[in-house]
């Protein structure tokens, strides 16, 4: 639960969420997109509270990448097809190789690849139905330093295009890199909001 929590996400930008281990970052990411609904105060998007949007609708413009991806169907091209069923090859093609794998993983099974591999699978299948917001917790966590620096390009790319992203990390290195603002929460409270140059490295 997340008490007293009163903030503004600016669009166009990337905001990261930091801060220990179990304060509240991936649940502020599941209210975002009403994987959760908070016991009481509003949300809202462009003005609009988010519970009176239809919930897929919401989620096609608020994509939820979770750290722990949950794959829905046998295989990688399948996948990504999950909300954009006539997404032709080539696309799904592109989409891959946005999130740094290979064309050949749309024939790939599911259930063998690894955490990582499938993290990313979902980040593509996210992007295919275009949304204006990513949701991203904890996209580098299982990646190598390539892989990594592929997302950071990805999150600069949806933003330079006018989106905006989400992130929760605990690479203070990655934030530095792609984030414009943080939010520092800690004991389910937000403690600190400014530009990601200042992050507490304790934090």
């Amino acid at each position: 639960m997340l008490v007293d929590l009163d903030l503004t996400l600016p669009g166009g930008r990337c905001t990261a969420v930091v801060g220990p281990s179990g304060t509240g970052k991936s649940t502020l990411l599941r209210l975002l997109n009403r994987l959760a609904e908070p016991s009481s105060g509003r949300i809202l998007l462009d003005g609009a509270p988010i519970t009176g949007l239809d919930v897929l609708e919401l989620r096609r413009r608020v994509g939820l990448v979770p750290q722990r991806a949950v794959l829905l169907t046998d295989l990688v091209v399948d996948e990504v097809r999950v909300g954009r069923a006539d997404l032709p090859i080539p696309k799904v093609a592109a989409l891959l190789a946005r999130v740094g794998l290979p064309e050949s993983f749309a024939e790939r099974r599911c259930a063998e690849l690894s955490g990582g591999e499938a993290q990313r699978v979902c980040l593509a299948r996210a992007l295919a139905v275009e949304p204006d917001v990513l949701l991203l917790d904890e996209p580098t966590s299982a990646l190598d330093t390539a892989a990594a620096a592929v997302i950071a390009d990805l999150i600069r790319a949806h933003i330079g295009a006018g989106g905006t992203v989400v992130l929760v990390s605990h690479d203070h290195g990655f934030v530095r890199s792609v984030a414009d603002d943080i939010l520092l929460l800690d004991n389910k409270r937000l403690i600190r909001d400014g530009r990601s140059d200042q992050i507490d490295r304790k934090s």
